[in-house]
């Protein structure tokens, strides 16, 4: 199956879903929790059908879907397939898909000494070190990746990579600067964003664009 470039996913994937983080995502507002519970159940059933499944996190008033193709650790056809057949659910049910509040979190620590450092933090979290980074397998806790830094002091050690849909990254960045922040550098956008708080602790705002 052929991995979809951002570009693509963001072309073809239907009205109310984003691209975040190597998946697809949808926050379905079903309003209260029996909804979203039947919901989930309609969503099960149609993923038995196609053979492909989502994670589904179902809370009291809405249920967030996530949909990849793990075989190739990225968005393919078969996750537009399955985003529309949701799409069709939620139609029918007279449920809205939202995307205003969809993020992803990842965590970077700013290190001369990864290779070092990597294993103690794959130990104390319980994850798993691979690829040259810490993710849990459950996909519950945000991934930890390793930035090579220099060593002088002080320097910041962790910042926060927080993913957004393109079209949230001027809101987010209006409110942080209204909040007392920085807007540090643009020089990589539309990739990323840094920003800094009232003390100059940085954090990435990132999109899927530029990244093929």
């Amino acid at each position: 199956m052929t991995k979809l470039s951002g570009r693509e996913i963001a072309e073809r994937a239907p009205e109310g879903w984003v691209y975040l983080l190597g998946g697809l995502q949808t926050r379905l507002r079903s309003g209260d929790f029996a909804s979203g519970l039947a919901l989930v159940g309609a969503i099960g059933a149609v993923a038995e059908e196609m053979d492909h499944h989502p994670d589904l996190d179902l809370r009291y008033t809405y249920v967030d879907v996530r949909t990849s193709s793990h075989d190739v650790g990225a968005v393919t056809e078969r996750d537009l397939r399955l985003a529309q057949a949701v799409s069709e659910l939620a139609a029918r049910a007279g449920v809205t898909l939202e995307t205003a509040g969809l993020a992803r979190l990842e965590l970077a620590l700013d290190t001369p000494a990864a290779g070092r450092v990597r294993e103690f933090w794959a130990a104390v979290l319980g994850m798993t070190d691979r690829d040259g980074e810490v993710r849990d397998p459950a996909g519950l806790l945000p991934t930890v990746w390793f930035q090579e830094s220099g060593s002088e002091e002080p320097r910041q050690r962790w910042h926060p990579d927080l993913w957004v849909d393109p079209a949230q990254v001027r809101p987010r960045i209006d409110a942080a600067v209204a909040a007392g922040g920085t807007l540090v550098s643009d020089a990589e956008a539309p990739g990323f964003w840094v920003l800094a708080d009232p003390e100059g602790n940085r954090v990435c705002l990132c999109t899927w664009q530029d990244r093929g």
